[in-house]
């Protein structure tokens, strides 16, 4: 198989082409991205439903909007945490080595490692769903049982006999330094442990996002998109986590760059008028 250059911590904008309803005007995060596939959040997606509402115990640390995030179209019924942690405080101090077991309260091995479900208590380590791969929903979610898989994007599915089926390992691509219950994804931004107790993390975090599903794609999904002209691939700020203003959050980040892109930026919600 092709080497696949990882893109793990860059944002996905969504290009104006792009069909897809659950991507439309999206920017997402990529949390993992190698050749057994690619998984990400959209950041500008609010729902109405308050943090506080799900999982209370997080409510006071999510930044403004305090509400969960849509992350995208795979396993809604499961949060995920993603935080930044200011500059000099997401290095270890203590001497431990980074990667800690899961049993301590230090997030796990996976983007899934500590997810919640959402509407309920978290989940202990022994009742987390299990995830297959990229682009399909774990094993307990809604449609699992009757092979029903969520598309992740553009209406793709992954079959039971494409290669993959592996969960992915990020501990390729996440840097273990940090506080406890947070895992590096790239520079200031991690993954939260929402099993962990909040108090752990209370003066680590700079700000806290709650996602209800992800996005995902198989292996070669992704790339195959790119070739496509679905996504501009652009560099990631720790700002886009917790942008206060995240409906504006695709103009703003292609108005950032320092090229053509700047200029996509202006085009309408409606191209009829363009």
């Amino acid at each position: 198989m092709t080497e696949v250059s990882s893109l793990t911590g860059r944002l996905l904008v969504a290009t104006p082409v792009l069909a897809d309803p659950n991507f439309d005007r999206a920017v997402v995060l990529l949390l993992d991205h190698d050749e057994a596939g690619s998984l990400g959040v959209v950041l500008n997606r609010p729902t109405p439903v308050n943090v506080g509402d799900i999982l209370e115990p997080w409510a006071a640390l999510a930044g403004e909007p305090g509400v969960v995030f849509q992350g995208g179209p795979v396993s809604l019924d499961a949060a995920l945490g993603v935080a930044v942690v200011p500059s000099g405080r997401g290095d270890r101090t203590d001497g431990a080595p980074g990667r800690r077991d899961h049993t301590d309260g230090a997030a796990g091995s996976g983007p899934d490692a500590g997810a919640a479900a959402l509407g309920d208590t978290p989940r202990t380590a022994g009742d987390r769903p299990g995830r297959t791969r990229p682009g399909e929903p774990p094993s307990d979610a809604p449609g699992a049982a009757s092979g029903e898989t969520g598309a992740a994007s553009g209406g793709a599915r992954a079959s039971a006999d494409e290669p993959g089926d592996e969960a992915l390992d990020p501990d390729t691509v996440l840097d273990t330094d940090g506080p406890l219950g947070w895992r590096r994804v790239h520079g200031a931004i991690g993954l939260v442990d929402l099993e962990a107790p909040p108090e752990l993390l209370a003066a680590e975090l700079g700000s806290l996002r709650i996602f209800a599903g992800y996005a995902g794609w198989g292996p070669g999904q992704l790339e195959k998109e790119l070739s496509e002209g679905a996504w501009y691939v652009v560099e990631s700020e720790p700002g886009d986590v917790s942008s206060p203003a995240p409906e504006g959050l695709w103009r703003s980040v292609l108005r950032r760059q320092r090229s053509e892109l700047a200029l996509v930026a202006t085009y309408p919600d409606d191209p009829s008028l363009n």
